[in-house]
């Protein structure tokens, strides 16, 4: 099995990097494919795709975004070549922007008899014990990059941002995209995080993706 990351360049608030999404998909893919080789398959992590379909993001400098259009075909041609050696192939997604891309490829794929599919970097619903208003560079991803590369978090500006859930912010999100929303680029509010919470949540999100993987869900 190929373990692919997938993830995404765009702005995460005044205090986290550009490489968020990336960065929380490769530790979430390592760790899944170390759990899985002690069940027992035969798993390689590759490189991460780190460009992703970021659109609602471009109202930010550092964003870079290839659309999803263009990335559900580096999709299908990356799972082509693939699966010329690997058994299966499954993109761990860290990037909610891709989600379009990456249903469509699989599709695509497994229409052509290709083993492949994608799952999320998110654990369980309800498991996180926290707000549902935290879509992006709010607590959850500032508490996992507190404990996966503190030195890159700038916790002296972090601050509040819209803080709605998700489903009440959605219908501006795509009028206007995330700086219509929140002029300051955060959903939710990561003044509360941690490096302790970010491990917690890393644990929690790697157990849902190896049972995703492993219960065919991927």
């Amino acid at each position: 099995m190929l373990i692919v990351p997938l993830g995404a360049v765009e702005q995460h608030g005044p205090h986290l990097p550009l490489d968020t999404d990336t960065r929380i998909a490769m530790a979430v893919a390592l760790a899944a494919a170390e759990s899985l080789r002690k069940q027992g398959h035969g798993v390689v992590t590759a490189p991460a795709i780190s460009y992703g379909a970021s659109g609602e993001h471009e109202g930010f400098a550092g964003t870079v975004s290839i659309g999803t259009e263009a990335l559900e075909r580096l999709l299908i041609e990356y799972g082509r070549s693939a699966s010329g050696w690997a058994e299966r192939i499954v993109f761990v997604n860290g990037h909610g922007g891709n989600v379009q891309a990456a249903r469509a490829a699989v599709d695509r794929l497994e229409y052509e008899g290709r083993s492949a599919g994608w799952v999320p970097c998110a654990p369980w619903e309800g498991e996180t014990g926290l707000p549902a208003a935290d879509a992006h560079a709010g607590r959850i991803e500032t508490s996992l990059l507190l404990h996966l590369a503190p030195d890159l978090v700038r916790r002296e500006l972090a601050e509040q941002g819209d803080t709605r859930p998700l489903r009440d912010v959605l219908p501006e999100l795509r009028e206007a995209g995330v700086a219509g929303v929140s002029p300051n680029g955060v959903l939710g509010d990561p003044t509360g995080a941690t490096a302790a919470e970010g491990a917690r949540l890393l644990e929690a999100i790697v157990r849902a993706v190896v049972a995703r993987i492993t219960g065919e869900d991927a």
